[in-house]
């Protein structure tokens, strides 16, 4: 199985803490955030990885090379122009027709075990899985609603507060069919939970959500970032 790791954030926000690199590369506990996620990846058996580049490119090519100091091997999607979630993966199609694959939001520091959110997606048979977490406030998220059985019904992209019917928001997780491909349209940004998500759920596709057992930490602000690094130090986040 494949990975694609969505690491085209600009951490603008982090900018404050005099880190001139790219989000991705914010060092938390002594490694850069992608390395985190390649150590995740890599040690459940998904060692075959696409990475998009976006902001100061060399500073993650330098680093991770064609990732085999790391046990993985991985391919570099240049996007000089940002596509967005969904356009980032539609660019590499060609590497991604043939199978499963699941696709991870850079700039969160996660841990999760994939195996039972690619079980769940498979007894479902949908195109597309998302992972849900709890959010003390969901409405600055992607708000998720699901049928009992865990079929999407509605996503909503950071909505009023006072409209917020759940708690569990989009984890930047997925497990994808590559024929959800097909929703997206070619060198075009395109977001999931805006665009891409809704389609699929408006035409009856499946489209699934479940809340796995995991630990999922947004890293784009100093305070989150420290909150981040003081919950990896105390181990409530295992490498």
């Amino acid at each position: 199985m494949k990975a694609f790791i969505l690491a085209a954030g600009l951490g603008t926000r982090l900018q404050s803490l005099g880190l001139d690199v790219p989000k991705v590369m914010v060092p938390i506990a002594g490694r850069p955030l992608l390395e985190h996620h390649i150590i995740l990846l890599r040690e459940q058996g998904i060692r075959e990885l696409i990475v998009n580049l976006h902001h100061l490119p060399k500073k993650i090519t330098e680093y991770f090379g064609d990732g085999s100091k790391f046990g993985v091997h991985i391919n570099y999607s240049r996007e000089p122009q940002l596509l967005g979630t969904a356009g980032a993966v539609k660019k590499m199609e060609c590497l991604l027709r043939d199978g499963t694959f699941i696709v991870l939001y850079g700039d969160n520091l996660i841990q999760v075990e994939f195996a039972p959110l690619v079980e769940f997606h498979r007894m479902r048979r949908a195109v597309a899985t998302v992972a849900l977490f709890e959010s003390p406030e969901p409405w600055t998220g992607g708000v998720v609603e699901t049928e009992v059985d865990g079929r999407v019904r509605r996503f909503v992209e950071k909505p009023d507060p006072k409209e917020v019917s759940t708690n569990l928001i989009n984890a930047g997780i997925y497990v994808l069919e590559p024929q959800m491909l097909d929703a997206i349209p070619l060198r075009e940004f395109c977001d999931f939970g805006r665009d891409v998500f809704p389609k699929l759920v408006a035409a009856g596709k499946a489209v699934y959500a479940m809340k796995p057992k995991a630990y999922v930490q947004d890293v784009g602000t100093p305070e989150r970032l420290a909150k981040a690094q003081r919950d990896l130090e105390m181990g409530l986040v295992q490498r």
